[in-house]
């Protein structure tokens, strides 16, 4: 519940900001040197010239990116703009000289696509991020690769997960934990197949494991995609994937890999899923246990049930400034992104390989974990 209340206030506050910022365009944009030459002295026509050059924007951003990231893209030029008009304030006030405002204009264009630009290139470019780890049960050394929210189609197609699978490949991982959002609502079935077969490329000692995130099973009848769960974990299978459903595997007869049913299937798909505290009652409690949640909200039970470490995705690593840390002031997340010890429980959030719809990161990236796990 506490998820679905922070998208829906984010999207309240992305809707009451988006008619703020086209308010606010169309002031600045009328009192422009071209606008008010075209617009005479008709303030109705100065303010129509205004929509329509704002529209036309819009339009074409929709058109080129999508709808939400145009409106991504709206919110950043009018909070540019606004800094602009601050530090030009400052400058009238200290030099006692009048800046044109076309000048103000221009210079919160570019700083704002300069801005975007960086942002993109923080979502289409991924970095390999590590941890080191130590346990005192007998585990000897495991090198864990973690990826989450791939979202299969945002930033990269089926086919070309393959040049991560060969990053993943170079950093010669004892086993693989993909750890939810493979998919995405909108995956196509040929890029999700083809992802799938990316994945059988893997190089592994012990594997690869997936466990569900809050979109891989889809929403409703998934006739827009052309498959459901079912179909996904048949791919998956079929390529050499483990898929854990609330399910436990010893391997190797070291350590423990739970994958955890996603909290969606509690809060919107009706179902249910084993406590932490359950699962971990069947368990030999001297060997290494990882828990695969994609979701980090269930911290406190968790810790209690002694889990060794869980790993988790979901966030984006908080997606964009100033809201990355929304989901834990509400209540939604306990972390939004990176490493946590809690008593015995390491804790570790990852920002995902890619992202969900939006084609930009500010104050976080996207990356792929390497953790080193040694014993003590």
């Amino acid at each position: 519940m506490n998820g679905m209340l922070m998208w829906a206030g984010i999207a309240l506050a992305v809707i009451v900001a988006a008619v703020g910022a086209f308010i606010f365009l169309i002031n600045r944009l009328m009192k422009l040197g071209f606008i008010q030459r075209f617009g005479g002295s008709k303030k109705s026509r100065k303010i129509l010239l205004s929509i329509v050059i704002i529209v036309a924007g819009f339009a074409i951003c929709s058109i080129w990116m999508s709808a939400i990231n145009a409106i991504i893209v709206l919110l950043h030029v009018i909070l540019i703009w606004a800094i602009c008009d601050l530090i030009m304030f400052i400058i009238r006030k200290v030099t006692k000289r009048d800046i044109a405002r076309e000048i103000n204009a221009i210079a919160a264009i570019v700083i704002t696509v300069a801005y975007l630009c960086s942002c993109y290139y923080m979502l289409f470019h991924v970095w390999q991020t590590n941890y080191s780890l130590t346990t005192s049960k007998t585990l000897g050394s495991l090198r864990i690769v973690q990826f989450a929210d791939s979202h299969v189609g945002t930033s990269f197609s089926g086919k070309e997960l393959i040049k991560y699978v060969e990053e993943i490949n170079s950093c010669n991982p004892d086993v693989v934990l993909i750890t939810g959002d493979f998919v995405d609502d909108s995956t196509s079935f040929v890029d999700m197949k083809d992802a799938c077969e990316a994945l059988s490329h893997l190089e592994t000692k012990y594997g690869v494991y997936f466990s569900f995130g809050n979109h891989d099973k889809g929403y409703g009848d998934n006739s827009s995609r052309g498959y459901d769960g079912t179909m996904l974990i048949s791919q998956l299978e079929a390529n050499g994937v483990t898929v854990l459903q609330d399910d436990i595997i010893l391997v190797d007869d070291l350590f423990y890999i739970v994958g955890r049913q996603d909290k969606s299937e509690e809060t919107q798909r009706g179902s249910s899923r084993l406590s932490a505290q359950e699962i971990m009652a069947s368990l030999d409690d001297s060997k290494y246990v990882i828990f695969m949640d994609h979701q980090p909200n269930d911290y406190d039970n968790e810790e209690a049930a002694g889990c060794d470490l869980v790993l988790s995705g979901h966030t984006h690593g908080g997606q964009l400034l100033p809201v990355n840390e929304v989901g834990v002031w509400i209540g939604a997340n306990d972390k939004t992104y990176g490493y946590e010890r809690r008593s015995g429980t390491d804790f570790i959030v990852t920002s995902g390989i890619s992202d969900w719809e939006i084609l930009f990161k500010s104050g976080c990236k996207s990356e792929f974990v390497v953790i080193d796990v040694t014993d003590v």
